[in-house]
């Protein structure tokens, strides 16, 4: 397909092209909507709140405030509903044959994740993964990680009739914090009367008429599953762009204190996708995008001097079990329960996520 170069909103602004419409690059294209000439690339026409998202698998209306139309926030900017394939010197190029120059380039391309390109359509796939669930007396999780471990408090915090097996191929849950974390979330869900089998894994190939093999020899009996494992960084069509040299051996982009990749003065990068020592969480990406675009800002303004510097955030993190519990890791402390959930579970950050895009945090 020949390339098709678009044109200029307005020459006297600097053109910044955002790859990726996620918590942090839609945040970033939010933010500089009106001090530069915005290009948000990405493959769907909708923004999602990430965390809100097996909440929405539970309870589909759910989906209603955190399933978000990019146009709803991103009114002063160009939408190009596609996906990045190359990245030249000064130009990206994407799958519908687009060229797009940029004077500042931000690369946001999170995680890969399989979802339609229609906010209606992913509505849709909540709705019937709610159906599901509901009409499954008995259902597999597979993977005992933050999105493992939270689908499963949904489930059994709606429904406690459900029987929930929870395996895990780690000798713990939660791996990504500390052991403490594990131990509690284990215990809550242990108390809810999931089965939780650890250091086992399923094939989910080899599975029939509801019946499940683990690697341990076991024989799980289930209507239905949900795989839960950790998704691929969005970077693998990096590796064939200028951009190959600039990953790490884990395919995550180096960057310096100030969000660019290292070495280039005008290629920002943010979310997921960034090789930073830190726990990869929805409000750390939300700083990237802040930070990142402090720096475009300045940058913009012909000041290099006073970009602002990024310090990797700590080790804190929330992990909902329901709408009321859930498990949370300070830097000194590690509690469970109620408390913590009245900071997260009930609401999930979603009305307060709304709000920093500038929108109302409910519909009515």
């Amino acid at each position: 397909m020949a390339t098709e170069e678009l044109p200029p909103l307005a020459s006297e602004f600097k053109r910044v092209v955002v790859l990726g419409g996620g918590i942090a690059g839609a945040l970033l294209a939010k933010s500089l909507q009106f001090r530069a000439e915005v290009f948000l690339i990405d493959p769907k026409e909708y923004f999602e709140i990430p965390w809100a998202s097996l909440r929405a698998m539970v309870e589909p209306s759910f989906a209603e405030r955190s399933v978000i139309n990019h146009s709803d926030y991103f009114t002063n900017g160009q939408l190009v509903v596609s996906t990045a394939v190359d990245i030249r010197e000064n130009e990206v190029l994407t799958s519908d044959g687009h060229s797009i120059a940029y004077d500042y380039l931000v690369i946001a391309t999170g995680h890969m994740d399989h979802v339609p390109r229609r906010r209606t359509e992913r509505l849709e796939q909540y709705q019937a993964e709610s159906e599901k669930i509901n009409a499954a007396n008995s259902i597999l999780i597979i993977g005992g990680g933050p999105t493992g471990v939270e689908l499963a408090g949904e489930i059994v915090a709606y429904d406690p009739t459900k029987k929930v097996t929870l395996v895990h191929r780690g000798s713990r849950l939660l791996e990504f914090i500390g052991a403490k974390a594990s131990k509690k979330a284990l215990d809550w869900l242990t108390s809810r009367k999931v089965e939780v089998l650890l250091s086992q894994s399923v094939d989910t190939n080899s599975a029939a008429d509801g019946t499940y093999q683990t690697s341990g020899g076991e024989t799980i009996t289930a209507d239905c599953h949900f795989v839960c494992t950790g998704k691929p960084i969005g970077s693998s069509w990096l590796k064939g762009t200028i951009f190959k040299d600039y990953l790490d051996g884990h395919g995550k982009l180096v960057v310096d204190d100030n969000l660019r990749v290292r070495g280039l003065k005008k290629v920002f990068a943010i979310g997921d996708i960034t090789a930073l020592p830190e726990i990869q969480q929805g409000y750390l990406a939300q700083r990237h995008a802040m930070v990142a675009a402090k720096n475009i800002k300045m940058l913009i303004s012909g000041d290099e001097t006073k970009l602002a510097v990024y310090k990797p955030g700590t080790a804190i993190a929330i992990v909902s079990l329901g709408k009321r519990d859930a498990v949370a890791q300070f830097p000194f402390l590690t509690i469970s329960g109620c408390l913590p959930g009245m900071i997260k579970s009930k609401d999930l950050f979603v009305g307060k996520t709304r709000k920093t895009m500038g929108l109302k945090p409910t519909l009515t």
